[in-house]
């Protein structure tokens, strides 16, 4: 009886919390886990313990957070800023109460495709077997902007695959798809997968209708993948990208969002070290490519610390 009643206090002290977060080769998975290593050094102090959830991805966790189904998750900033604003997506319900907490490293579109698919850039892809993203994924949502901009409708190819990511390496080496795009933070365990079973190109995105949608829309910006990150691709690649950003409701306590942010900028070297993605990260850095205010316990970690 008494174990039991010991068992029950402690449950009720424990405060469980939870981050959403992608597929498990990507790149949100791990950071997740990243995350809640360093709450969990806490947790005897804090009574907070954390665990990640895998998801379908950023726009499946912006909608889980704005129902309160999970407190933390983690998407792309575009998607952010389309469900603070109420466009795209989420035009019928905007979420306006989404707040930041850190935007942790940069995610790039990644056109990932079999050499012998002669895919040279984007407008090869029309009569080809492509995956755009599974239904609530970023990619789905950032693979649609591009095609837009490029005039290419879903209709125009072989194939629109929806393929969640983890099923993305394998569909190409089978020869079921002749690309896939993969908005990630690079190295990613995804497109080492491909590229070390199947020879593998991967696509520049450049010219001028990607300066013109970096133009139109504020959260994009021009960036490169480093040359010899996967096989047979030994030069930067030209694309451009958004940030990951760790996200929640304005309703969350400030209690939560506080112990996160102390977690991680305390021990930032620990974190760094736990994916390759996060090498060329700052402090400072996390505040940059925000797309929605920051909730006011990341806010009042920042301010002592002298970021604000």
């Amino acid at each position: 009886f008494l174990i039991l009643c010991l068992f029950n206090l402690f449950s009720f002290a424990a405060d469980f919390i939870t981050i959403g977060t992608g597929g498990v080769t990507g790149t949100y998975y791990p950071t997740g886990s990243a995350v809640c290593k360093l709450v969990n050094i806490y947790r005897a102090r804090t009574k907070i313990r954390c665990s990640v959830e895998s998801t379908p991805g950023s726009v499946y966790n912006v909608e889980t957070v704005q129902e309160r189904e999970l407190d933390f998750a983690i998407a792309q900033s575009d998607v952010v800023y389309n469900a603070l604003s109420g466009s795209a997506e989420f035009k019928k319900k905007p979420f306006k109460k989404l707040k930041s907490i850190m935007a942790i490293y940069p995610e790039l579109l990644t056109l990932v495709t079999r050499k012998d698919s002669n895919i040279n850039q984007l407008s090869d892809i029309k009569d080809k077997r492509i995956n755009l993203g599974n239904a609530g994924s970023g990619n789905e949502s950032t693979s649609l902007t591009l095609l837009k901009e490029y005039k290419i409708k879903s209709s125009q190819l072989k194939l629109a695959g929806t393929y969640e990511s983890t099923e993305m390496p394998d569909a190409l080496k089978q020869n079921k798809l002749d690309g896939y795009f993969y908005m990630v933070g690079h190295p990613t365990a995804n497109i080492k997968d491909a590229a070390n079973a199947v020879d593998v190109k991967i696509v520049p995105l450049k010219g001028i209708k990607i300066n013109n949608l970096i133009k139109k829309y504020p959260y994009y910006a021009k960036a490169k993948i480093p040359g010899g990150m996967y096989l047979g691709n030994e030069k930067d690649i030209p694309t451009f990208g958004v940030k990951a950003v760790l996200f929640t409701h304005a309703d969350v306590s400030e209690k939560k969002v506080y112990t996160i942010v102390k977690a991680v900028l305390e021990n930032f070297d620990i974190f760094k070290k736990l994916h390759p993605a996060y090498s060329h990260i700052t402090k400072e850095s996390l505040l940059d490519g925000l797309s929605a205010p920051l909730h006011k316990g990341a806010m009042k970690y920042y301010k002592e610390m002298g970021f604000l």
